[in-house]
């Protein structure tokens, strides 16, 4: 009987596992799609679709769906999907910004609302934390493309503005209509890069206590769980044990 619960916790996990994982390429196909309708279905000559391929990849998402994803949008019944910002503050008084793409602006805004309230955080009008973040654009490289001091070069040499490395890899930061440009110069140099995309960066980060660490861990979590949300970005920063407390 042991085994034969045991054996149950773990297709239960992966059952959650697998769940996640079609989420997530469901987002990364809606992006995909969006982005090859919003321009050329060619990602050489539209970089918000080379930047969602990009990101599909870096998730392991199989050709055959990113293919389909293009087809989608190519085909015009593609469905019609809105762009919208939402910024609050969490507990501690931290910032976000959630990034989201909807059919639905009411339904979305409802939810979104909803997850802030239950965490102890609130939903602000479009404008009142953006001021925090700078809009930037950013290329990610793992450690081993370069070492840091090669990378730093050829990133300045390209254009960017700003270099983080470290054991995780390179994060090379430009201005937003700098990104293709930036991108493309570090890829002939490094290979294809495991990301390039326009994000939103901190200018600075807050400190908040290990129990609004606890609870703004797991308001980032409800929030990338909704179906309708693409990006959270947050202004604080947490320590790994307040992260395994929260089951992150």
């Amino acid at each position: 009987m042991a085994g034969h619960s045991q054996f149950k916790n773990i297709m239960h996990k992966k059952g959650k596992v697998d769940a996640q994982r079609s989420k997530l390429f469901g987002k990364l196909a809606r992006e995909i799609t969006v982005s090859a309708k919003l321009g050329a279905p060619d990602p050489a000559f539209n970089p918000r679709l080379r930047a969602a391929i990009l990101a599909a990849k870096a998730e392991n998402m199989p050709k055959d769906n990113i293919d389909r994803a293009i087809k989608k949008a190519q085909g015009g019944d593609a469905e019609t999907y809105e762009e919208i910002r939402y910024e609050g503050y969490g507990p501690g008084g931290a910032a976000l910004i959630v990034e989201a793409m909807t059919d639905n602006r009411n339904r979305t805004a409802s939810d979104i609302r909803a997850v802030f309230t239950k965490s102890g955080g609130n939903l602000a009008e479009t404008g009142a934390v953006a001021f925090l973040f700078d809009r930037v654009g950013v290329v990610e490289f793992d450690a081993k493309a370069a070492d840091a001091d090669a990378m730093f070069e050829a990133a300045i040499e390209a254009g960017a503005d700003d270099v983080a490395s470290s054991e995780d890899g390179h994060e090379i930061y430009c201005e937003q209509g700098a990104l293709a440009e930036v991108a493309k110069a570090l890829e002939a140099r490094f290979g294809e890069p495991k990301k390039s995309a326009l994000v939103w960066r901190a200018q600075n980060t807050v400190d908040v206590d290990d129990e609004a660490a606890e609870k703004l861990i797991r308001l980032v979590e409800s929030l990338e769980d909704h179906d309708d949300v693409q990006n959270v970005f947050v202004n604080f920063e947490v320590s790994e044990a307040a992260m395994a407390r929260a089951g992150a």
